[in-house]
């Protein structure tokens, strides 16, 4: 009898896993629903989600066939010929790792490279900085820029008592996913003026007194995306002020250090200014601009903290964040990183690279600025050359990038901001014509 019971239960479970169960059986409610639409996908109800902003411009550019389209939306490096580029220095670096004859595919731990940590701190802080000798910086590899910011905001809101971070307006549309997601409450800091195309600092320091205390703040360290406007050094001080009287918890997002300006340590000032003055914060590096190793998905998140016990209480909260979320960091990109910073030599050259990047963008803004003057522009276009880094505000509206775009085969993304190292020389007076008809006629 029991030999008998067993063989019809199990031709019972075979009867349902093959969908033959007819209504009225044991068959359990999910199989019977998936039954009654048979040949629906389970992940039908599944809204379509719009394209995202800057990887929905690359795709268009791609489907044009004129040979005269412009990508002005990506984010990285490009030749005078619109090339990607490789840096000669990262070349160099990454043989040397291959032909180690020490080398492996070891997992890292969770915190990631411990000399890569050491040496990224090291450049974002500089040298012989206080929070360094004092063992007062916990750090860790990351994601890159968006990785560390989504561990620092999920660290957060884990262990900081206030859950609410002002951004500014605007900023990197990817810090209004980040930081919500991760269990913050995203509330908004003026910053740029459409008026005058430069920073509201005004707005901002009235914006940043109002803000609750202890609340989070995002600061851009340098070359402010997308407006390209960045504080003064005076300007700075300001609102180091202001942040510090408020007791307000400045957070850096740095993925420009020494490709905005050409200069590892102009570029690093305000995060330095802050924590010069004995103030605790939180800072995102990315390495996919300044060394050119966007596909390696390689940065650093540290957190500087009042002393050495706390410092590694937070590191190991950190490293709780992390290991749920991807376990530990990838090796390859962090070594190099790790080698280029730790070789004098590679390290000298390097900055002779990083600057040659930061000079032609800073070329290409001189040189459009010209193009807009010679052909006649209305206004004043000056703000091209004050603003700094990799991108420009032009102040374009939805419909005249749509005119861009449509008639003249220029890719940006709809707020106006044109990526400055996207340029050629050779395009300038071509752009310059199409933001004029632009202007003029959309």
């Amino acid at each position: 009898m029991a030999p008998h019971s067993q063989d019809s239960s199990s031709a019972r479970r075979l009867k349902v896993l093959s969908g033959h169960v007819a209504r009225g059986s044991e068959s359990s409610p999910a199989i019977e629903r998936q039954n009654t639409s048979a040949g629906q996908s389970v992940w039908s109800q599944v809204p379509q989600a719009p394209p995202d902003a800057i990887l929905g411009v690359t795709e268009a550019f791609k489907a044009d066939k004129s040979p005269k389209k412009l990508n002005l939306g990506v984010g990285a490096y490009r030749t005078e010929e619109g090339k990607p580029v490789v840096l000669d220095v990262v070349k160099e670096a990454e043989q040397r790792i291959v032909n180690s004859p020490t080398g492996d595919k070891e997992y890292l731990g969770i915190g990631g490279l411990p000399e890569f940590c050491r040496l990224s701190a090291q450049l974002a802080y500089g040298e012989c900085s206080k929070v360094l000798q004092e063992g007062r910086v916990a750090v860790v590899q990351s994601l890159s820029g968006t990785g560390s910011l989504r561990v620092g905001g999920e660290f957060l809101a884990a262990h900081y008592p206030h859950k609410i971070i002002y951004l500014p307006t605007p900023t990197w549309a990817n810090h209004n996913k980040i930081f919500p997601n991760a269990g913050l409450e995203v509330r908004k800091y003026r910053y740029y003026l459409p008026r005058t195309r430069l920073l509201d600092y005004e707005g901002m320091m009235e914006d940043l007194k109002s803000a609750p205390q202890g609340a989070v703040v995002l600061l851009h360290a340098c070359a402010h995306n997308p407006t390209g406007v960045d504080p003064s050094p005076q300007q700075w001080e300001g609102i180091r002020s202001i942040i510090q009287q408020r007791q307000l918890l400045p957070f850096f997002d740095s993925a420009y250090q020494g490709f905005a300006s050409g200069s590892l340590e102009r570029d690093a000032t305000a995060v330095r200014m802050f924590a010069d003055a004995g103030m605790e914060l939180l800072l995102s590096q990315s390495y996919a601009k300044n060394m050119g190793l966007y596909g390696e998905r390689v940065g650093a998140l540290s957190v500087v903290t009042t002393d050495p016990k706390t410092t590694k209480k937070v590191e190991s909260q950190l490293k709780q964040v992390i290991r749920p979320m991807y376990s530990n960091p990838p090796r390859h990109g962090a070594a190099i990183v790790a080698m280029i910073l730790g070789n004098p030599k590679l390290y000298e050259h390097w900055k002779v690279e990083l600057k040659g990047m930061a000079d032609r963008i800073i070329t290409m803004r001189e040189k459009l600025h010209q193009a807009l003057v010679d052909q006649g522009a209305p206004g004043d276009w000056s703000f091209i050359l004050k603003q700094i880094g990799m991108f420009s505000f032009t102040g374009l509206t939805k419909e005249q990038v749509t005119n861009m775009t449509n008639k003249w085969h220029i890719y940006m993304t709809f707020d106006g901001r044109i990526s400055m190292a996207g340029l050629s020389a050779s395009c300038c007076s071509y752009l310059a014509e199409a933001m004029i008809d632009s202007y003029k006629n959309a």
